[in-house]
């Protein structure tokens, strides 16, 4: 069975097709319109459709999947077996749920550490158990910079390239870009310590825009061994979320 996902955010859409738990299909638009929709249906017939979009801008979207799917808006009320215990899930991300159903659909049968490094840094614990009761935001790598080129008289703006590294800092420029990706690889490593006193087995997936310099950069770390990197769980949790 062919299942369609789409991730909509604040500033792209990815879109992965699903033949049971494979992606045979993936693809990242700008913004998604009935003419995408349209030739994915007609290469791959999904039998099953489902959205998460951080907007609510989706309804002629929807109308189009509902005529030529078994269509599905996603929400926190999908639980595909994990135990939801967050007090407000009214509120919880929809990235975040999704992430922490990827998670569990990867079958690793121990607690996951799920780190979704995007416009926000965003930290879920899906216990041993199967069980969320929610976790930890932070700000993202560009948020940092950003606010404190804005929040200062004097520091300037910084431009990053994740191909840099992390620099010594020699200068203003060297000293906020050290400041923060050192910061985010210790607050990183300092959340995988304290979740490990949690639950004596721990896998760490990383995800997100920003996943691939922070996994390069951890892998001289000594939790290296315990963390992955996945940049398609939340699209794995959305087909999860509708998994037979």
């Amino acid at each position: 069975m062919h299942r369609l996902t789409i991730d909509i955010g604040n500033s792209s859409a990815k879109i992965a097709v699903f033949a049971d738990r494979e992606i045979i299909h993936h693809l990242r638009l700008i913004k998604v319109g009935i003419i995408d929709l349209a030739h994915l249906i007609d290469k791959f017939s999904p039998q099953k459709a489902i959205i998460s979009s951080v907007n609510q801008g989706i309804t002629t979207l929807e109308g189009y999947l509902k005529k030529h799917t078994n269509y599905t808006r996603f929400s926190t009320s999908l639980t595909n077996g994990v135990i939801n215990r967050y007090q407000t899930p009214n509120t919880l991300g929809l990235d975040r749920w999704a992430a922490v159903l990827g998670a569990n659909g990867l079958g690793f049968g121990t607690a996951c550490l799920v780190i979704d490094a995007g416009t926000c840094i965003t930290y879920d614990l899906l216990t041993g158990k199967n069980e969320y009761f929610g976790g930890s935001i932070s700000p993202g790598i560009k948020m940092r910079f950003k606010s404190m080129h804005e929040y200062t008289g004097r520091l300037p703006e910084v431009n990053w390239d994740a191909n840099e590294g992390i620099p010594e800092g020699f200068d203003t420029i060297s000293a906020m870009k050290n400041g923060v990706l050192q910061g985010i690889i210790n607050e990183i490593e300092g959340y995988i310590a304290l979740n490990n006193i949690k639950e004596s087995t721990l896998k760490v997936i990383i995800t997100g825009g920003d996943a691939n310099f922070l996994f390069k950069q951890l892998q001289n770390s000594i939790f290296a061994p315990q963390i992955i990197k996945d940049p398609y769980l939340v699209l794995k949790g959305l087909n999860e979320a509708i998994a037979d």
